[in-house]
């Protein structure tokens, strides 16, 4: 193993490019390479950042729209439990008598303000928490699937890189005079 004389990082024999900074690494003993590696500048960046989490996606700017933000999560995670929703219902249902009492107009008013908002509003909620939870979960997956992919294709690179020394020093061996 070797390093980058650009930036120290340790590079693997056979290795024609800094991983790390992209810096052409000289590999010694080889006359010619066969095949010269560009790692895609995306490599370098995924080494430095994890995949995106929902901390990151929160706002840094100043106190007032961190409060705003630290008081909406803290309603909606009160809001979005099937608890919040079961309260909502009984809140709703303590009505229900008095919009019987007023009509067919006042019972559909009952049933699309009153009810379906305040009940569904929370439903709702906790199901987006749910989907929330399994993308986000599918997308630290994927990001751990990219990384094992990527990788794999780092060995292949470096196996073929032995084997184009291999071939090399053969190649070498027979254009040497007096060999057969």
């Amino acid at each position: 193993m070797s390093s980058c004389p650009q930036c120290g990082a340790k590079v693997s024999w056979g290795t024609h490019v800094c991983p790390e900074c992209g810096t052409k690494v000289p590999v010694k003993g080889v006359v010619s390479a066969i095949f010269t590696h560009i790692p895609h500048p995306r490599i370098a960046l995924r080494k430095q950042h994890g995949p995106v989490t929902r901390r990151d996606m929160l706002p840094s700017g100043g106190a007032m729209q961190r409060f705003n933000t630290f008081l909406a999560l803290k309603i909606t995670g009160a809001v979005g439990t099937m608890w919040c929703a079961y309260l909502f219902a009984l809140l709703a249902l303590l009505s229900l008598p008095e919009a019987i009492n007023g009509g067919k107009a006042a019972l559909i008013a009952w049933i699309a303000q009153t009810f379906l908002q305040l009940v569904l509003l929370s439903i709702i909620i906790v199901g987006q928490k749910v989907e929330g939870a399994a993308s986000d979960r599918r997308s630290s997956d994927t990001y751990n699937d990219a990384e094992a992919i990527l990788h794999e294709a780092i060995q292949i690179q470096e196996h073929l890189a032995a084997q184009d020394k291999v071939l090399t020093d053969l190649i070498e061996k027979l254009r040497q005079p007096g060999t057969t």
